[in-house]
């Protein structure tokens, strides 16, 4: 493919502007040397730099522009052109400096971050520490094999399989924006399959929602110091909330009859309250924390997630193989099957798009043989009229 070029003083704002042609070209900047932007026919902009080593030309990709700034590209080549690699160690590449698998990741993160809700940060974050940088860190992009990603993600397949299907789709997102930046010319974990999700229809019945209020009042007395963590557990069953929603519930989030929820996975949003969940909130105690369910240990942090009254309760209940999310479950099961159209649950849920509701919305082999037989009584109605004289 020919490549065209032009010359001029590289900027940020210039560099947003180009347009992709029917052939790529590269726009040299005008201050520096051998630096220039390479614009490819699907609209991608990287950084580059051409040079000169031992008589031989050495070309070197920089990165996407997407994940830096045209002063922060200038400075590596400006390393380059003292004989230094991109990293800044006194290490000179010939051909395409590939970065660390560390250093693209963390550039990645740090161009997307701010579009990310706290809880996607604290997600990338902690897979990043915990599995993909000891994995991969240290690896250039283009020595990270398919190979090494299925063994890494067989071995944490086998502790946590759900964890390691969302690991490995991050891991997906920053080897495509690899791609995009061409460092790499394909994604290593293409073709690797994710871990078969379980089928999710658990929910509970009104007799085990009976039985679980009863485990908690009994638990309560108890040991009456059990009482937040009970509140919490029966705010989610009647709310449809989150786990994370309600643990990191503010006061300056609780509006009379809703909750207005600033931070939820979705975007903020609005939670409409029943008159019991309403009882739970108003006789929680007001403190000095901002947090509804504070940790009784440190008051300016909320309430840790580790609700160990709720695995004694639902074994007193006989309901241990419900998880706590099947408490969301319930709520939208329980609307549904108390005719609330499926736009208003999903809207209540919090959900982007009512099919994603649909996940939720199971209803039992009772209900369904109770609804067969009332739709059947209405059709042969219907049918028995048209056949009179």
């Amino acid at each position: 493919m020919t490549e065209t070029s032009r010359r001029t003083r590289l900027t940020d704002a210039g560099v947003r502007r180009l347009r992709p042609r029917n052939t790529e070209y590269v726009v040299w900047d005008s201050r520096t040397a051998g630096f220039g932007v390479r614009v490819r026919r699907s609209g991608h902009r990287s950084f580059v730099w051409h040079g000169h080593e031992n008589g031989a030309v050495v070309r070197v990709t920089l990165g996407s522009a997407a994940l830096k700034s045209v002063d922060e590209a200038r400075r590596e080549c400006l390393a380059l052109e003292n004989g230094h690699g991109p990293s800044g160690r006194g290490q000179r590449r010939s051909g395409s400096a590939i970065p660390l698998f560390r250093r693209f990741a963390g550039e990645w993160k740090t161009a997307r971050a701010g579009r990310w809700s706290e809880s996607r940060r604290g997600f990338v974050n902690r897979m990043l520490a915990t599995q993909l940088l000891p994995a991969f860190g240290n690896l250039p992009l283009d020595r990270i094999r398919s190979s090494d990603v299925e063994r890494w993600f067989d071995a944490y397949s086998k502790t946590s399989p759900g964890a390691a299907n969302k690991a490995l789709s991050l891991l997906r997102q920053i080897l495509s924006a690899a791609v995009a930046a061409g460092h790499i010319a394909l994604n290593p974990t293409q073709g690797i399959q994710r871990n078969p999700r379980a089928k999710m229809t658990r929910f509970l019945s009104t007799e085990e929602i009976e039985r679980l209020h009863r485990a908690l009042d009994r638990l309560v007395g108890e040991r009456p110091s059990r009482q937040p963590q009970a509140d919490i557990i029966r705010m989610l069953l009647l709310t449809g909330c989150r786990r994370g929603e309600i643990l990191k519930l503010k006061w300056s989030e609780v509006d009379g009859r809703v909750l207005r929820l600033a931070k939820a996975k979705t975007g903020p949003r609005t939670v409409w309250m029943s008159e019991a969940a309403r009882a739970i909130i108003a006789r929680q105690p007001r403190t000095r924390s901002a947090y509804v369910f504070p940790s009784p240990r440190d008051p300016t942090r909320p309430c840790s997630d580790e609700l160990r009254v709720w695995n004694r309760a639902r074994k007193e209940a006989q309901i241990e193989d419900v998880r706590l999310h099947d408490l969301r479950h319930t709520v939208a099961s329980q609307a549904v099957a108390q005719g609330a159209p499926l736009p208003a649950v999903a809207r209540m849920l919090g959900h982007s798009h009512p099919t994603m509701t649909l996940r939720y919305a199971h209803i039992s082999d009772g209900e369904a043989e109770a609804a067969a037989e009332r739709i059947g009584r209405v059709i042969t109605q219907a049918l028995e009229a048209g056949t009179g004289p």
